[in-house]
């Protein structure tokens, strides 16, 4: 069997990031000239790479399916970023950073990688503040912190409820700096469709020019693909509708390695569906958790009526309500993470208390007004009310807010080693689109520190070590026979989308998709039900192929054709997510199987037989793939069950 090789240092773990790069390749200034690279991708992750890359002396190629790279997904991120500042005088650490992490993601995350994001993270606020972010500040300028979930101390900073804006105009203002030098070239709506391998190595990509249809080679001596996750196999989800999992897959099928895709994250608290017609989710940040209550009634009469319209929330006393959250977990209250939190969400409305259409729950700040007054709650939090106010048509100030969970975040994703490079030599992945730092659930504000510490400070120094013996190298032609032959295939398969001229919508399709996806492998998953997806996903593929209608032209702007481009990937991603669900015989985080779990309802994790990263590898099409196993020998962490009680 094959062996994986994470390549992690030796030695111990708060000294291995400071050994690799005391003993790492450089390339010296002018040989960087010599060498291109193609990042993939635009958001924090994308973009805080190319600007990096460039500034140290590469030539960059930076792609993007939107019009501008600010526009990228990580624009949408609101509640804040992690770092080990200890400015709160708190008792936090980077040990501390890495250990919540490490139980966060139920000891199913490599712990190298781990301890290496910690210790990265304050590096992270230091550059952002250099770059002007607008960080929330205390009233003596000091830069303020709040509470996330799944921690004690608070460590997230933050700029109001729009963080991922702020910080993605940090790191789109580094960008934009180096394509007005010449360093970066810029292709916006360009979308990626496949990674040219010669002689085994990763030197370029096939994009498709959104606008014109094009289809367009570009090359280059390694390439970087930031593109983000893969919940919209989900239909419905947090993301953008244009997030998509094409690149990754693209080069799983080349044979990159993808690792734990069963491992998705469902958030608490998003606005709950409304109808057939939605076409994607709101998140209300978790930083509402802070100063927010969560609760349905106690009774289930009462409930009942509320969702009859007989009874206001504001109607019930307090001890008619049920602070589940905080009685069920004292110690975090609230601010259990979010798999934990999302889970009792589900409990609560499936016995029959939920409130709304009967799948949402209250999230109440009458508590934190009274405490602290309106002016300051909406000094916190006002853009994310009056986006509540304006989707809703409610008054938050007034009436709770409804919550409900829905699909927000891919743990799953490449396989990377502690190099951030993929099994196929030269392409590397960083951001959401690799598996390597949340384990099986992602705590709050810890997304964008994975993508600026990506970007900013491992990638520029792990890319060098491979880089260093590639300066003889000359530039790759465009015509090699890798470069004719992957676009001849991609031409073919869009022929074949074309020429299928069926009856039904990519949406059609897609929502059934989803469908099958929430029901079969959504927050709460069983062998029988897992069995009976992978059927019916075998089924809508076959649907897909031969019915599907796409109007319009593929050589010009084809809306359609991407949408079926992509939701050809998400078919086969969520058989494989299917696989690996019903492979992963135990629950952890945000993978729960029913059959695995405790008297009280939490997941049980079987260390004895699943403390491995499940590495998928594609055989071909029609195949089965094969799973490879990455063991997560733990040398610094003792593995416990999680305990968010006391």
């Amino acid at each position: 069997m094959t062996q994986i090789n994470s390549k992690i240092p030796q030695g111990q773990l708060a000294e291995k990031w400071s050994n690799y790069k005391d003993h790492q390749k450089l390339v010296n200034p002018a040989n960087k000239r010599r060498l291109d690279v193609i990042v993939v991708g635009t958001g924090l992750a994308g973009a805080s790479a190319a600007a990096s890359l460039s500034e140290m002396g590469f030539n960059v190629l930076n792609f993007c399916i939107q019009d501008s790279p600010r526009r990228a997904h990580s624009i949408a991120a609101q509640g804040g970023i992690n770092a080990a500042k200890n400015y709160q005088n708190d008792g936090d650490s980077v040990y501390r950073l890495f250990y919540d992490t490490i139980k966060g993601g139920d000891y199913r995350a490599r712990e190298a990688n781990v301890y290496r994001l910690a210790e990265v993270s304050n590096a992270i606020i230091d550059q952002c503040v250099a770059q002007g972010v607008p960080f929330a500040r205390e009233y003596g300028g000091l830069l303020d912190n709040r509470s996330f979930g799944g921690a004690q101390v608070s460590r997230t900073f933050y700029a109001r409820g729009q963080t991922g804006q702020q910080l993605l105009l940090g790191a789109y203002s580094a960008l934009s700096r180096q394509i007005g030098l010449g360093k970066v070239k810029m292709y916006t709506r360009y979308e990626m469709l496949d990674v040219v391998k010669i002689d085994g190595r990763a030197r370029g990509i096939l994009a498709r020019n959104l606008v014109t249809g094009k289809i367009e080679r570009f090359a280059a001596h390694a390439v970087v693909v930031a593109t983000g996750g893969y919940v919209n196999t989900f239909f419905l989800s947090t993301n953008a509708m244009a997030s998509n999992g094409s690149a990754a897959w693209q080069c799983y099928k080349k044979g990159a390695y993808f690792a734990n895709p069963c491992m998705v994250q469902i958030h608490p608290t998003c606005i709950p569906v409304h109808g057939e017609f939605q076409s994607k989710l709101t998140l209300m940040s978790e930083s509402l958790r802070n100063d927010g209550r969560i609760w349905v009634p106690k009774k289930k009469e009462d409930a009942e009526a509320i969702r009859a319209g007989k009874l206001k929330p504001t109607d019930l006393k307090e001890e008619d309500r049920d602070y589940y959250l905080e009685r069920r977990y004292p110690a975090f209250g609230n601010l259990v993470p979010r798999d934990v939190a999302s889970r009792a969400a589900k409990e609560r409305c499936d016995a029959g208390f939920g409130v709304g259409a009967g799948q949402a729950v209250y999230l109440d700040f009458s508590e934190a007004i009274n405490r602290l007054g309106r002016n300051v709650v909406e000094a916190r939090y006002g853009n994310l009310f009056q986006m509540y106010e304006k989707i809703v048509d409610d008054n938050p100030y007034e009436t709770p807010m409804m919550i409900y969970p829905a699909l927000h975040y891919s743990m799953g994703g490449l396989w990377v080693d502690y190099e951030l490079m993929t099994s196929i030599p030269g392409l590397f992945a960083i951001g959401e689109a690799n598996f390597s730092d949340h384990g099986a659930n992602r705590l709050g504000a810890s997304a964008l520190m994975q993508g600026l510490a990506d970007g900013y400070f491992v990638l520029p120094y792990t890319i060098q070590n491979y880089l260093a013996d590639q300066i003889q190298v000359p530039r790759f032609s465009k015509d090699a026979p890798e470069f004719v032959e992957a676009e001849k295939q991609i031409q073919e398969r869009i022929n074949k989308l074309m020429n299928i001229k069926g009856k039904r919508s990519v949406d059609s399709i897609h929502k059934e998709l989803g469908h099958i996806m929430w029901d079969h492998v959504g927050m709460a998953r069983n062998a029988e039900g897992l069995k009976e997806a992978i059927e019916m996903l075998k089924d809508l593929k076959k649907e897909f192929w031969s019915n599907l209608r796409i109007p319009g032209k593929a050589d010009d702007l084809n809306v359609e054709l991407e949408k079926a481009l992509r939701l050809a990937d998400f078919l086969e991603i969520g058989e494989l997510m299917a696989h690996d669900s019903y492979d992963r015989a135990e629950s952890c985080g945000g993978h729960f199987r029913e059959e695995y779990q405790t008297e009280e309802g939490e997941a049980l994790r079987r260390d004895d037989q699943f403390s491995y990263v499940s590495c998928w590898e594609y055989q071909g099409e029609g195949k089965d793939p094969v799973m490879l196993k990455e063991p997560l020998d733990y040398e610094f962490v003792v593995r416990q069950q999680r305990n968010y009680k006391s």
